[in-house]
């Protein structure tokens, strides 16, 4: 809960009159729902007037969907995510999409339970029964919509914020326990009597709440996502986007973007429409769900070629899909500044596609006009506010929350980057994790001496006197024969350090955790590791000592899952951590070599690994980078896929030349498995044709 005063004294700063035009036009938007969609004509909708995906008639306006979720923004957003949110859908491959109590029913058959299951809702509102509701099992599965057109309808009783886990965190911000069961609707109604009940809030409006909850106590903070996104081939559509503060894209044939649940339903709708994009459309696919998830405030790189920078850009609305249009019918509003347009010094090889991230360092330099290789004085620093990457955000919530974490993939994925990249974060170093690599080094390695964080590799001969305590050999004994000490181990020394300073967090790293004995390792100490077990005294068995692990004590541990998989690790020690996967990321080797688009070969070739192997011997992005770019040139490409790929696929296949012919195609003798010897050019030219021909063109 916040403090009372800094609640106290937000409310009392806020500027409400700053409320009062957006108050209107929300007013002027529930206006228009209630005269297209009037409470008591809903027994009459047809289903035609409710779901998206099909065109109402030009006569009678949006869909209630579309018009909920596109055109009504001041009532409050329900923008995001796929179409599912509605209960009901239509998708473009001309089925109808229904949530799970609907979905053996024909469509006009679940949209007449559907509308009366919002009818009886409405009623039991207007009855003030609210508890009703809860038992209404489809609506249970657009709790969103639900929400807000219970807002809409009945502004007198809810608050105009909608979002599950948004109206949690506010619950708690205002002092309530809140019950993660509890629908959307249920603690909008709780929320909404804790601000009734608070003196400060008296005399406040719905709008004015919400407008002050989310931008005093926003519970929406990350990492704003910086994308580079070539408006149309060449730019030419640039003009046009600039002039209507858009950014657009192609790939109209797969309909609005909305209507698709996961990346493996669109790179099916990809597959289908380009049939020989050889797997790489599975990056397409991520990449154009990213387009249509911006928020406000996420920012656009628009380019022209590989060089030349158009403007940046700042997200000011949510995609919408424009059908009408002739082409690239894919929008989403930015606010451009043109006055960031240059040359750059050097082309960046990862812009030949359309999407392409851009490092928060670099998108800085650019910002300043300064983007060159290297200019520093866009660089943080220590202090400096720092908004977290989310993975790293990922790993700090799980390890809040659990107490300690595995990170599990295949090898090459960058597992111990990320958790020495946590390891900064928790170290307060955050300003070093979009710093240049030697000065990220350089505070990796002032942060293991300070002995807040400590690292260590398991391997099959590690065991218990390393880790909590055991006798060793004592070097600094001078008389005859061997004279044995008790000494700590590194856990043990970790934890008495944590315990003389508790206000500060302590870590281990450990590397290459499964291939540690892990039950012989921790001992009995597995046990301890429970956050609520975490301080009760226990004594070791070697030196009868009495030990505990402090509160403030984190673990983070790596394992590479080609080696073993999760479900082969000691069930006790499994159920004490968190694992998080940490897989293949083409996006971070998004570029060029030659004729090859780098990222497409290695999503094609970790699609056929996945399918002849299975995922967790699929090869990780490190592969393909060199001092941590992706590659650029023919010749260290040719080494990585020989040197490196190869003989891992080799090892992979245990010999079985059938398999690796299988992965690897025309690049490996059928027979044999001997790889065909070719010169770098020619290789880059097989690469591309074996794994990346067919694919979905780029608009650089």
């Amino acid at each position: 809960m916040a403090d009372e005063p800094d609640l106290r004294a937000a409310a009392a700063e806020f500027d409400r009159s700053a409320a009062v035009e957006a108050e209107a036009a929300a007013e002027d938007e529930r206006k228009q729902v209630l005269s297209q969609f009037p409470l008591e004509g809903w027994a009459t909708i047809p289903l035609s007037r409710y779901a998206l995906g099909q065109p109402a008639p030009a006569t009678s306006g949006p869909t209630y969907c579309r018009l909920m979720e596109f055109g009504t923004p001041n009532l409050g957003s329900i923008k995001g995510g796929s179409a599912a949110k509605h209960i009901m859908y239509h998708h473009n491959s001309g089925e109808w999409r229904l949530a799970a109590p609907l979905r053996d029913m024909e469509p006009q058959e679940a949209w007449q339970e559907l509308r009366g299951q919002f009818m009886r809702a409405f009623e039991a509102v207007e009855a003030r029964d609210f508890d009703a509701v809860d038992d209404l099992e489809a609506l249970r599965f657009g709790p969103a919509l639900v929400t807000k057109s219970l807002a809409t309808y009945f502004p007198e009783h809810f608050l105009p914020i909608y979002a599950a886990e948004h109206l949690r965190r506010f619950l708690i911000l205002l002092g309530d326990s809140a019950q993660t069961s509890a629908p959307a609707w249920r603690s909008n109604r709780r929320l909404l009597e804790l601000v009734r009940s608070r003196t400060e809030f008296d005399g406040w409006s719905g709008q004015e709440v919400m407008r002050f909850l989310y931008l005093r106590f926003d519970p929406r903070p990350r990492q704003n996502t910086i994308w580079k996104i070539a408006p149309g081939e060449r730019g030419r559509l640039w003009e046009e986007c600039r002039d209507d503060a858009v950014i657009r894209v192609g790939w109209d044939e797969l309909g609005d973007l909305g209507q698709y649940q996961s990346d493996s339903e669109l790179k099916q709708a990809l597959d289908a429409r380009w049939p020989r994009s050889s797997g790489g459309s599975l990056t397409l696919a991520r990449r154009l769900l990213a387009l249509r998830d911006l928020e406000p405030g996420d920012r656009i790189v628009a380019n022209r070629g590989t060089d030349e920078v158009l403007a940046t850009g700042t997200v000011s609305g949510s995609y919408r899909f424009e059908p009408d249009r002739s082409e690239y019918q894919h929008v989403v509003p930015v606010t451009w500044d043109v006055s960031h347009a240059q040359k750059l010094s050097e082309p960046q090889h990862g812009w030949r596609s359309t999407f392409a991230k851009v490092d928060a360092a670099f998108f800085a330099r650019i910002s300043v006009g300064l983007a060159t290789p290297d200019t520093r004085s866009a660089e943080p620093h220590a202090g400096d506010s720092v908004m977290l990457p989310e993975d790293v955000e990922s790993v700090l919530e799980a390890l809040e929350r659990k107490g300690q974490v595995i990170l599990h993939g295949p090898p090459g994925t960058g597992k111990t980057r990320l958790a020495l990249s946590t390891a900064l974060a928790l170290a307060g170093r955050a300003d070093a994790l979009s710093s240049t690599p030697e000065q990220r080094a350089a505070a990796q390695a002032e942060m293991l001496r300070t002995g807040r964080i400590h690292m260590v590799t398991f391997h099959p001969s590690y065991g218990y006197e390393d880790f909590v305590e055991g006798f060793k050999p004592d070097m600094k004994a001078t008389g005859p024969g061997l004279t044995l000490a008790l000494t700590d181990g590194v856990f043990h020394t970790l934890c008495a350090q944590a315990t003389t300073h508790p206000d500060k967090k302590f870590l281990l790293i450990v590397d290459e955790i499964n291939r540690g004995d892990l039950p012989r390792i921790f001992g009995e100490l597995v046990t301890l590791l429970e956050l609520d077990k975490r301080g009760l005294p226990l004594t070791l068995p070697v030196s009868r000592r009495t030990f505990s692990v402090p509160p403030n004590v984190r673990i983070i541990g790596t394992m590479n899952t080609a080696d073993r998989s999760v479900s082969h690790l000691d069930a006790a020690v499994r159920r004490r951590f968190a694992f998080l996967p940490v897989g293949p990321d083409p996006d971070v080797v998004s570029g060029t070599v030659g004729p090859l688009d780098l990222a497409q070969f290695f999503e094609s070739l970790n699609t056929r690994i996945a399918r002849h192997l299975d995922a967790d011997h699929q090869i990780g992005h490190a592969y393909l980078l060199r001092d941590g770019e992706p590659i650029a040139a023919e010749n260290d490409l040719a080494a990585a896929f020989h040197h490196e790929v190869i003989p891992l696929l080799e090892d992979y296949c245990l010999g079985r030349a059938d398999l690796l012919h299988r992965l690897l195609g025309g690049l490996v003798d059928a027979d044999t498995g001997r790889p065909a010897l070719m010169s770098p050019q020619d290789l880059v030219a097989a690469l591309a044709s074996e794994f990346t021909s067919g694919a979905p063109g780029p608009d650089a």
